[in-house]
């Protein structure tokens, strides 16, 4: 077809033409245009992700409790009747609930290069499967696991008898080497592996980058701000 509407034959080329020929030159007008396109519906935002239960699928709100699993040492998010029933199960352990910054905490040198982790950034806890105490530092890849040298815990807890009260598997000793003073709090092991997570979605190139910091560096700000004093 050319790029114009052919004239129904008989048609007065002055313009006047009858009702049949009208609507045959529509119909062919018609057929010069692009194919009609339903209407497209405003695009909807996309419904923000929401959390559920991890024991039962249950809808749950964005604060929630966890329990610790000991073997897998990973927090499962619960609905309320899930972690009332299931915080008794053998392989099951509330989170902690106490957040408490610890001032003066006494950390020298030497006892932090028996530990050898190899960044300023750790969290350490007693864990009852392995009966050991575990030492968890962040990557980008997210938690690297070291067990600790007996002696150099208990050089660490010697000189800090806070930690006499560390509960197992629920609390953990929450280390940042990586501010100037170094900062230490007691805190829930689901904030540690929240810290860990925070870290590796915000991972930048090989060092981390200026987010990585950043997001530390706000992270102990609101700990701080909302922690109490042994």
């Amino acid at each position: 077809m050319s790029g114009r509407a052919d004239i129904p034959p008989g048609a007065d080329p002055g313009g006047r033409i009858s009702s049949a020929q009208r609507g045959a030159l529509v119909a062919s007008l018609r057929r010069l245009a692009p194919p009609t396109q339903p209407a497209r519906q405003r695009a909807r935002p996309a419904a923000a992700p929401y959390e559920r239960c991890d024991l039962c699928g249950q809808r749950i709100p964005d604060e929630h409790r966890h329990l610790l699993h000991l073997t897998d040492r990973r927090i499962i998010c619960t609905c309320e009747p899930c972690w009332s029933l299931r915080s008794g199960d053998p392989d099951l352990r509330p989170a902690g609930t106490r957040s408490v910054w610890l001032e003066g905490f006494d950390l020298p040198e030497e006892v932090w290069a028996g530990f050898q982790i190899p960044i300023g950034l750790a969290f350490f806890f007693h864990s009852s499967a392995a009966d050991a105490i575990i030492a968890l530092y962040p990557s980008p890849a997210g938690a690297t696991e070291s067990e600790l040298p007996l002696e150099a815990w208990e050089r660490l807890r010697a000189a800090n008898p806070v930690l006499d009260g560390l509960s197992p598997d629920a609390e953990a000793l929450l280390v940042n080497r990586m501010a100037r003073p170094a900062e230490h709090a007691i805190v829930p092991i689901d904030r540690c592996y929240a810290l860990v997570g925070l870290i590796k979605s915000t991972w930048e190139g090989i060092s981390g980058g200026d987010a990585v910091k950043n997001a530390v560096e706000g992270f102990f700000g609101e700990l701080r701000a909302g922690a109490g004093r042994p």
